[in-house]
């Protein structure tokens, strides 16, 4: 594999619903575990769950090709972009993003120079099979997927202008922290949240960007598919591993 490849930046710009996961457990084996269930992407989520860096590592050795991993990121920082790229990262998942300066650093940090400022010590990394890929330098850019996440009220009123961003590959709406800073904590499917969910992602893909979102709804789910975004989370290994149990239990309830 060369690198500049990545199927799944590629398959972003065909329109097809790619359907993922969202991992929080920080767990190698529970990322190899998702990893062979079919989905199409997963999230090691680094915001949330409990993951550094050499578990977010662990995690893309877990994974390896079976699924595509998402790295998403604690924030922009610019230093902690350049590692994940370094460990073997190449699609990043930046959280709050709120304004187009923003999203034009987070550009700049994922591009090697001319186009950007990331550092080079790639001979030294996993990205490069550790010097081994000796095309990586003249390569990487194309390779790394950028995704933004846009969650408040002021990251929706930059929207256009972080979309216009160049080396922008997609937007994610994160709607439970927009629903907070709507006044509806704790329910993103109220309707005056949805409404704002809905004319974001449908402003994304007119720009021609693909648009993101996580929901464990089947309905929204299936509403979101329908609106054609591009790639959609439908639930947590938190959230399976809960369903799993509780199914289970309930199996074996004595009348």
């Amino acid at each position: 594999m060369s690198a500049g490849d990545n199927s799944f930046k590629a398959k972003l710009k065909f329109g097809e619903t790619q359907i993922g996961l969202w991992m929080s457990l920080g767990e190698a084996t529970t990322a190899e575990l998702c990893s062979h269930a079919g989905f199409d992407w997963l999230v090691i989520d680094a915001e949330h769950g409990p993951n550094g860096l050499r578990d977010i590592l662990n995690q893309l050795r877990a994974v390896g090709t079976a699924s595509h991993p998402v790295v998403r990121l604690r924030n922009d920082d610019r230093a902690l972009i350049k590692q994940a790229l370094d460990i073997g990262a190449k699609t990043l998942l930046l959280p709050m993003i709120e304004t187009t300066e923003q999203a034009r650093q987070a550009v700049r940090s994922v591009k090697y120079p001319p186009e950007g400022v990331r550092g080079i010590g790639a001979s030294l990394a996993r990205a490069s099979l550790y010097g081994k890929r000796s095309d990586y330098l003249s390569r990487a850019n194309d390779g790394i997927c950028l995704l933004l996440q846009v969650e408040s009220l002021a990251g929706l009123d930059a929207l256009e202008g972080i979309i216009a961003e160049v080396g922008v590959d997609g937007i994610f709406i994160g709607p439970a922290d927009l629903a907070a800073d709507m006044g509806y904590i704790g329910n993103p499917g109220a309707p005056e949240v949805q409404a704002r969910v809905e004319q974001a992602l449908q402003t994304i893909r007119a720009y021609g960007k693909a648009a993101g979102i996580l929901t464990g709804d089947p309905e929204l789910a299936k509403r979101y598919q329908g609106m054609g975004v591009e790639f959609l989370a439908i639930g947590t290994d938190v959230g399976a591993l809960n369903a799993g149990l509780a199914g289970i239990r309930r199996s074996f309830e004595v009348a």
